[in-house]
């Protein structure tokens, strides 16, 4: 960045002021910074499943994280401009209007995401991107990043071994540049938020909207209590908000860093001591990171109908797919899942394992239509978690055993033997 230059600062899954690296330096080098945030008019068109990219509860959670973000700049004095558009679209014209002399970003290692930097770079704009949601620094890793071990295990055993640990915390910038003259844009209206009082994640509710002020909220009085320490006992219930850490809504569109929760963790276990629990929350963190780093060695090949396999085009049908999605498979325990996802935006990780392989290994359907559906559905979607998952059920990723295939009515015994569950969502 050229020192005292005009930098525009391009948020897309970091809409946090604590704990950003890249905002953070462009506040101390810049002369004047614009805060950014492009509406990409493609994450809310129909995918090729028939259904809208983004949906509504992903929508207003994101509404609610930027309502958030654009508060805090006011109360610094700046104001956050949210664009409709592309951002290959939208900045070019901007940078050159108001003179920008850098765009600063954050580095996401994915292919579309990818893809806009290098428009912009072809468009003429200096980018400078800074890889920053992960656990650790790309440069601390006991390997190339584009060399990460395909299997889990052996990708935790080598950061554990090499004693990699998670950088110090970024403050919040001490102060925020003038921001240049320009034009308001309003921002989209949202949708109404979820207000089922069954859902897991009541997100309507202000302890849950997004937004890093709730996330730093919920960080706290998470680990402020006993719930950490109980989280491997718990974590596999399907129903109320409590049983999980419920962090992942925040994490997926950069409200709370990885960082910020193993910092809060850390200071968890000094005051109580280490537990199962909590000890699991950071094997939790390590599962993120290692898709994360998939996505740097495999890139594109993640996304092929094969995946990583050399297995054949996956099947699919159509009409099978469609009740899935109702939640009108005629298996109850998936039917329960499907409809809490669909009426909520969140469903518990064993959940999402158990609607997947039925998907997958019981209709005969094509992963990449569930992927994108849970893409649509899930308040806590996230590029590399999302892929990294389906890839995982369906065999086609870096799994050593080649799949996971859920019994249903074992995953109905051992998880709701009682039906609470499915009385929730079925009647």
């Amino acid at each position: 960045m050229q020192p005292g230059g005009r930098t525009l600062y391009w948020f897309r899954n970091d809409l946090r002021l604590g704990d950003n690296p890249a905002l953070a330096e462009a506040c101390a080098a810049s002369g004047s910074l614009l805060p950014v945030f492009c509406h990409d008019p493609a994450q809310d068109a129909d995918t090729r499943w028939g259904f809208v990219r983004r949906g509504p509860h992903r929508q207003r959670f994101l509404h609610d994280s930027l309502a958030d973000l654009s508060t805090q700049f006011q109360a610094r004095g700046s104001r956050l401009l949210q664009l409709p558009g592309r951002a290959r679209d939208a900045l070019p014209a901007l940078a050159r209007e108001l003179q920008i002399d850098a765009v600063v970003t954050e580095d996401i290692a994915a292919p579309e995401e990818q893809d806009e930097v290098m428009a912009l770079r072809a468009a003429g704009l200096t980018v400078h991107t800074r890889d920053q949601s992960g656990l650790f620094a790309l440069a601390d890793l006991p390997f190339e990043p584009q060399r990460v071990p395909d299997v889990f295990t052996a990708f935790r055993q080598s950061v554990e071994h090499a004693m990699v640990r998670a950088p110090a915390l970024a403050p919040v910038p001490a102060r925020l540049p003038p921001m240049p003259a320009v034009s308001n844009v309003p921002s989209p209206t949202p949708p109404p938020a979820c207000g089922d009082a069954r859902s897991s994640f009541p997100y309507a509710r202000p302890e849950f909207a997004g937004g890093e002020t709730a996330g730093l909220a919920h960080l706290q009085r998470y680990f402020s209590g006993a719930l950490a320490q109980h989280y491997k006992a718990t974590r596999n219930q399907l129903s109320g908000t409590d049983y999980s850490t419920k962090f992942s809504p925040w994490l997926a569109c950069g409200a709370l860093s990885a960082r910020q929760v193993h910092a809060a963790l850390q200071a968890h276990e000094s005051r109580v001591g280490a537990s199962d629990g909590s000890r699991w929350i950071v094997f939790e963190l390590l599962w993120r990171e290692h898709f994360r780093l998939l996505h740097r060695r495999h890139g594109r090949a993640l996304y092929r109908a094969r995946g990583l396999s050399e297995l054949s085009e996956p099947s699919h049908d159509a009409a099978a797919f469609a009740r899935w999605c109702r939640g009108e498979t005629g298996e109850p325990l998936v039917d329960a899942g499907m409809r809490e996802l669909t009426a909520t935006g969140y469903l518990s990780n064993r959940l999402r394992q158990v609607v997947a392989s039925y998907l997958i290994h019981d209709l005969a359907c094509d992963w990449r239509a569930g992927a994108a559906w849970f893409e649509s559905c899930l308040v806590d979607f996230d590029v590399h978690s999302n892929q990294g998952n389906w890839l995982y059920i369906a065999g086609r990723g870096t799994d050593p055993r080649g799949g996971r295939r859920f019994n249903v009515e074992k995953q109905t015994r051992d998880h709701d033997a009682d039906g609470a569950y499915r009385a929730l969502w079925l009647t």
